[in-house]
This record gives structure tokens, C-alpha cells and sequence, in this order.
């Protein structure tokens, strides 16, 4: 993706006219559009449109772009937004014990795969405060266990706290094995992301894997989506699949799903850094 120019991204009832006031707005600033997808949704009646440009003769402020734009968006009842290309997203990523996803992300940001900045990782354990100190990441433990004596509202105050501090843009939860309140699900809504393994609704429960195996699957999957306080309902951003057979036991079974909820979850990822999701209500429109 080319990190120069703006993006907007657009969502509003379908009416003619849309595509010809967004370009003519364009011109009139002397930008010049890189790329451009639209799409019609023939069911809810809803645009989406996201935009690419670029200056051409003079230097584009995106402060002054947003005022100017406002018309447009109030002409159309855009439910619009606008953004930097070079802009990367604050990234706070949140983990359990199972550490593949985060190890995933780690390498492919530090790498340059992924447009993000990861600010911190936050755990409910200190399994991979080494893995955090090799990246350079600020490492948050924060525990949640009656062990501890810290109470879950207190423990989410906590990370409340830090994601206004550290200007946290997206949550990541790269295999947090805890359930966020509503509150929190709230407050992050749009801008946190779950993967998990799609045996769901069918194989619940701590061994979803040995499940599976005694059913005999021949496909192993995850999803990646938008945290709702319905749990792992929210709008689907990616999805991956696998094949598999008789011959592989629960472990085998197990290291295909961590595979593939790496790749699902890195795409959501990206695809969000690069603003090319909208909602549409409960589902999601995505440009790839």
C-alpha cells in the first residue's frame, strides 16, 4: 500500500450523484486519485465508498480537508471519515497464554508487513514479558484471578486507563482468554478486534480440538471480527479455512488452527491499519 496522500472512506443511503460529488470535490482540491472502490448494498439500501488521492499542485492539509469535505457529507448524510495514508494506527495487543497470534504480530510489524505501531501488550499472565522485551514493547501485566484479589472491574479501569494514555487507535486480542465487559465493548466498539476458531457454536469448551478430532472434521478455520458485547457475534472482517483428515490427532489438528487464526487475524489487522473496512450493520464491507 502506498503510504502517501489521504483516504476516505465513505458509507451513506445509496442515491445517484455520490461517486460524481466525491470526484468533483477531489478536483476542486487538485488531488489526484490514486485508487477508488465503491459498493451497493441492494439489501439495506447503503453506499460505501473508499478513496485514495493524492496532492498534485499544492500541499494538502488534512485538517482543512476535513472542513472542507463537511458539505459533501452532510449533502449525502455520509457517515464519513478521513485519514492520513502515512498515519499508522496505535496498536495495544492483549494475550493470554497462547502466544502464536502475538508472536505473528510482532514479526510481521517489526518486519514492515503490517502498517501498525504496536504501543504495548497487555496480559492477565508474564508468559511473554521476555518475548515483549526482545521487540522493545512495554510489557503490562495486568493479573485477574482470585489469587490476586483483583477484581475484573478493576483490572478493566486499569486498561481503560492505559488505552487513553497510550492513544490506543486498535485493540488487538490475539488469543485474551477473558470475556470484556460490556463497558469495555462499548468504548472500543469498531476498534477491537477477536480471533478465534470457527468450531463455534458446535465444539465449546476448554478442548475444542479433541472435540473436533472424535467428530472427525475435515475442516479446521478462525474468524477474525469486531468485538460486540454479543460474544463472538460481532461483524466478520476475515476468515480462514483449512483441510484436514482421518490421519491427524488433536495436536496436529490444533497447530493447522493456530496457523490459520495467524493469518486471519493479521489480514483483519492490516485491512483496518489500511482503513479498508466499513460496518453495515451487523456484517462488514470490505476492500481488499
Amino acid at each position: 500500500m502506498s503510504t502517501q496522500g489521504f483516504i476516505l472512506k465513505i458509507a451513506c443511503p445509496d442515491r445517484p450523484g455520490i461517486v460524481h460529488a466525491v470526484s468533483h470535490f477531489l478536483f476542486t482540491e487538485t488531488a489526484n486519485i490514486l485508487d477508488s472502490a465503491q459498493f451497493s448494498d441492494t439489501f439495506t439500501n447503503r453506499f460505501f465508498m473508499r478513496v485514495h488521492f493524492a496532492q498534485t499542485t499544492q500541499a494538502l492539509n488534512l485538517e482543512q480537508l476535513k472542513s472542507s469535505f463537511a458539505a459533501v457529507g452532510q449533502q449525502f448524510q455520509m457517515d464519513w471519515e478521513l485519514f492520513d495514508a502515512a498515519s499508522k494506527p496505535k496498536v495495544l495487543i492483549m494475550v493470554s497464554k497462547l502466544g502464536h497470534c502475538l508472536n505473528d504480530l510482532l514479526f510481521r510489524t517489526h518486519s514492515g508487513y503490517l502498517p501498525i505501531e504496536i504501543a504495548g501488550i497487555v496480559s492477565n499472565h508474564q508468559d511473554f514479558e521476555g518475548l515483549a522485551k526482545t521487540y522493545n514493547i512495554p510489557f503490562h501485566h495486568m493479573p485477574l484471578s482470585s489469587a490476586t484479589d483483583v477484581r475484573k472491574d478493576e483490572q478493566e479501569q486499569q486498561l481503560l486507563q492505559l488505552i487513553d494514555q497510550k492513544k490506543i487507535d486498535l485493540v488487538v486480542l490475539a488469543r485474551y482468554m477473558q470475556i470484556l465487559s460490556p463497558k469495555v465493548c462499548e468504548k472500543l466498539s469498531g476498534k477491537a478486534i477477536n480471533i478465534h476458531h470457527s468450531f463455534l457454536p458446535s465444539f465449546k469448551g476448554a478442548k475444542p480440538y479433541w472435540q473436533a478430532h472424535q467428530r472427525g472434521v475435515k475442516l479446521i478455520g478462525a474468524t477474525a471480527h469486531y468485538v460486540t458485547t454479543d460474544l463472538d457475534e460481532g461483524p466478520i472482517i476475515e476468515q480462514g479455512v483449512e483441510r484436514v483428515d482421518h490421519s491427524m490427532d488433536p495436536e496436529q489438528l490444533a497447530a493447522v488452527g493456530r496457523d490459520v487464526e495467524c493469518m486471519a487475524l493479521s489480514r483483519a489487522v492490516r485491512w483496518h491499519a489500511e482503513h479498508r473496512i466499513l460496518l453495515n450493520g451487523k456484517s462488514t464491507v470490505v476492500f481488499q
